[in-house]
Protein backbone atom coordinates (compact mmCIF):
# COMPACT_ATOMS: atom_id res chain seq x y z
CA UNK A 1 0.00 0.00 0.00
CA UNK A 2 2.39 2.66 -1.25
CA UNK A 3 1.76 6.24 -0.19
CA UNK A 4 -0.65 5.18 2.54
CA UNK A 5 -0.91 7.35 5.60
CA UNK A 6 -1.62 5.92 9.01
CA UNK A 7 -2.91 8.15 11.75
CA UNK A 8 -3.56 6.89 15.22
CA UNK A 9 -1.96 6.05 18.51
CA UNK A 10 1.06 3.75 18.57
CA UNK A 11 1.78 2.13 21.88
CA UNK A 12 3.80 -0.71 23.28
CA UNK A 13 2.10 -3.53 25.15
CA UNK A 14 5.17 -4.14 27.33
CA UNK A 15 7.02 -0.82 27.22
CA UNK A 16 10.09 -2.26 25.47
CA UNK A 17 9.27 -2.01 21.77
CA UNK A 18 10.70 0.28 19.14
CA UNK A 19 9.35 0.96 15.66
CA UNK A 20 11.62 1.10 12.62
CA UNK A 21 10.83 2.21 9.08
CA UNK A 22 12.88 0.80 6.19
CA UNK A 23 13.89 3.79 4.02
CA UNK A 24 13.94 1.72 0.82
CA UNK A 25 10.82 -0.41 1.10
CA UNK A 26 8.83 1.68 3.54
CA UNK A 27 8.17 -1.41 5.65
CA UNK A 28 7.53 -0.76 9.32
CA UNK A 29 8.74 -3.33 11.84
CA UNK A 30 8.80 -3.56 15.59
CA UNK A 31 11.73 -4.71 17.67
CA UNK A 32 10.78 -6.02 21.08
CA UNK A 33 13.01 -6.82 24.00
CA UNK A 34 12.20 -7.74 27.55
CA UNK A 35 14.42 -7.01 30.51
CA UNK A 36 12.01 -8.08 33.22
CA UNK A 37 11.75 -11.23 35.30
CA UNK A 38 10.02 -14.43 34.28
CA UNK A 39 8.14 -15.91 37.19
CA UNK A 40 5.96 -18.93 37.59
CA UNK A 41 4.65 -21.30 40.18
CA UNK A 42 6.70 -23.92 41.98
CA UNK A 43 5.64 -27.54 42.34
CA UNK A 44 7.22 -29.60 45.14
CA UNK A 45 7.52 -33.37 44.70
CA UNK A 46 8.62 -35.62 47.55
CA UNK A 47 9.27 -39.12 46.28
CA UNK A 48 8.05 -40.54 42.99
CA UNK A 49 5.51 -38.64 40.93
CA UNK A 50 4.83 -36.54 37.88
CA UNK A 51 6.12 -33.05 37.17
CA UNK A 52 3.17 -30.88 36.21
CA UNK A 53 2.79 -28.66 33.17
CA UNK A 54 1.16 -25.78 35.05
CA UNK A 55 4.13 -24.61 37.12
CA UNK A 56 7.37 -23.23 35.67
CA UNK A 57 9.53 -24.98 38.28
CA UNK A 58 9.44 -28.46 39.79
CA UNK A 59 11.52 -29.03 42.92
CA UNK A 60 12.21 -32.71 43.64
CA UNK A 61 13.01 -34.28 47.02
CA UNK A 62 14.26 -37.87 47.24
CA UNK A 63 14.43 -38.07 51.05
CA UNK A 64 13.14 -41.68 51.05
CA UNK A 65 15.68 -42.98 48.50
CA UNK A 66 15.95 -43.28 44.72
CA UNK A 67 12.76 -42.33 42.88
CA UNK A 68 11.34 -41.84 39.39
CA UNK A 69 9.62 -38.67 38.17
CA UNK A 70 7.90 -38.29 34.80
CA UNK A 71 6.99 -35.32 32.60
CA UNK A 72 4.14 -35.40 30.08
CA UNK A 73 4.44 -33.84 26.64
CA UNK A 74 4.26 -30.07 26.62
CA UNK A 75 1.11 -28.20 25.70
CA UNK A 76 2.57 -25.31 23.66
CA UNK A 77 5.71 -24.88 21.57
CA UNK A 78 8.19 -22.82 23.56
CA UNK A 79 6.89 -23.99 26.94
CA UNK A 80 9.68 -23.90 29.54
CA UNK A 81 10.14 -26.33 32.42
CA UNK A 82 12.85 -25.95 35.08
CA UNK A 83 13.53 -29.04 37.16
CA UNK A 84 15.80 -29.11 40.20
CA UNK A 85 16.73 -31.54 42.95
CA UNK A 86 16.42 -29.81 46.33
CA UNK A 87 16.98 -32.75 48.71
CA UNK A 88 19.29 -35.69 47.95
CA UNK A 89 18.23 -38.95 49.55
CA UNK A 90 19.01 -40.97 46.43
CA UNK A 91 19.13 -40.51 42.67
CA UNK A 92 16.08 -39.21 40.83
CA UNK A 93 15.42 -40.59 37.36
CA UNK A 94 13.48 -37.96 35.43
CA UNK A 95 11.78 -39.20 32.26
CA UNK A 96 10.04 -36.88 29.78
CA UNK A 97 7.38 -38.63 27.66
CA UNK A 98 9.07 -37.36 24.48
CA UNK A 99 12.72 -36.41 24.96
CA UNK A 100 14.91 -35.04 22.14
CA UNK A 101 18.21 -35.55 23.98
CA UNK A 102 18.01 -39.16 25.14
CA UNK A 103 15.90 -41.42 27.33
CA UNK A 104 15.99 -39.72 30.75
CA UNK A 105 17.94 -37.47 33.11
CA UNK A 106 19.58 -38.50 36.38
CA UNK A 107 19.65 -36.00 39.25
CA UNK A 108 22.26 -37.22 41.77
CA UNK A 109 22.91 -34.20 43.99
CA UNK A 110 20.93 -31.38 45.55
CA UNK A 111 21.28 -28.39 43.25
CA UNK A 112 21.32 -30.39 40.00
CA UNK A 113 19.09 -28.35 37.68
CA UNK A 114 17.90 -28.73 34.09
CA UNK A 115 15.94 -26.28 31.96
CA UNK A 116 13.83 -27.81 29.18
CA UNK A 117 11.91 -26.28 26.28
CA UNK A 118 9.04 -28.04 24.50
CA UNK A 119 9.28 -28.23 20.71
CA UNK A 120 6.22 -29.81 19.10
CA UNK A 121 8.23 -31.72 16.47
CA UNK A 122 11.01 -33.16 18.69
CA UNK A 123 9.74 -33.06 22.26
CA UNK A 124 11.43 -31.71 25.39
CA UNK A 125 14.91 -30.32 24.68
CA UNK A 126 17.61 -29.51 27.24
CA UNK A 127 18.70 -25.89 26.95
CA UNK A 128 20.59 -25.71 30.23
CA UNK A 129 22.09 -28.36 32.50
CA UNK A 130 23.87 -27.83 35.79
CA UNK A 131 25.11 -31.10 37.30
CA UNK A 132 22.51 -33.59 36.04
CA UNK A 133 23.33 -36.47 33.68
CA UNK A 134 21.46 -36.79 30.39
CA UNK A 135 21.22 -40.50 29.52
CA UNK A 136 21.21 -41.66 25.90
Amino acid sequence: MANTTFSGPVRSENGFESITKNGTTGAITTNASYNGTITGGVQAITGAGAADLTNLITEMDSTGGAVAVTLANGSTAGQIKIVTMVVDGGDITFTPATFANGTNITFADAGDTVTLVWANTIGWTVVSNSGATVNA
